[in-house]
């Protein structure tokens, strides 16, 4: 190769040899996610229905804000307005390094989905009861990305026996490993 001559990526030998470690899963198109936020509440509060993988518009103090890891997606939603989704209420703080250039920490972002994504979400969140939340906020490939599902609230005895389910999962687990143990020592 000449110096100075352009060389697409593609083209460009792989670096690592024989051994290198690949950012994807097998058979999946992307890389691996760099989880940020999670909106762990969102879970709890809504029994998930379907989930969605946005793309996320942000200025660059967003995204180096988002890279320190101190964003919260407790009363975070999404809505969808003139044919376009938008998450609102989401928090990412401003940048620390930041200067007159710095992002309102609460401001409504505007997320990227296909068409036909976006007038699936439109009809069904207008149903009674459903609505789309944020469940998580991550990089893939060096992007920021945003999961969000579309839900439905769950009643309080809902919650409860969620609660009960998950309780009675560790509890046999906890049993199963403890019994591994004694055979391990026995």
């Amino acid at each position: 190769m000449s110096k100075g001559m352009y060389v697409p990526k593609e083209s460009q030998p792989k670096q690592g040899g024989a051994g290198a470690k690949s950012t994807a899963k097998d058979g999946e198109k992307g890389g691996k996610r760099r989880i940020v936020a999670q909106n762990k509440k969102a879970r709890h509060d809504y029994a998930i229905i379907d989930t969605y993988e946005a793309g996320l518009v942000l200025t660059g103090t967003e995204v180096k804000s988002l890279r320190q890891g101190r964003t919260s997606l407790a009363d975070g939603f999404v809505q969808i307005d003139g044919g376009e989704a938008w998450l609102y209420n989401a928090h990412i703080p401003e940048y620390s390094q930041g200067s007159w250039t710095n992002h309102s920490a609460r401001r409504k972002r505007k997320l990227l989905l296909h068409r036909e994504e976006i007038d699936k979400l439109s009809v069904k969140s207008e149903e009674t009861g459903h609505t789309i939340v944020p469940l998580a906020l991550y990089f893939k490939d060096g992007r920021a990305k945003a999961e969000i599902a579309l839900a439905r609230g769950k009643k309080e005895y809902d919650k409860r026996q969620t609660l009960r389910e998950k309780q009675d999962r560790r509890e046999t687990d906890r049993a199963i490993a403890a019994a591994k143990r004694r055979q391990r020592h026995a």
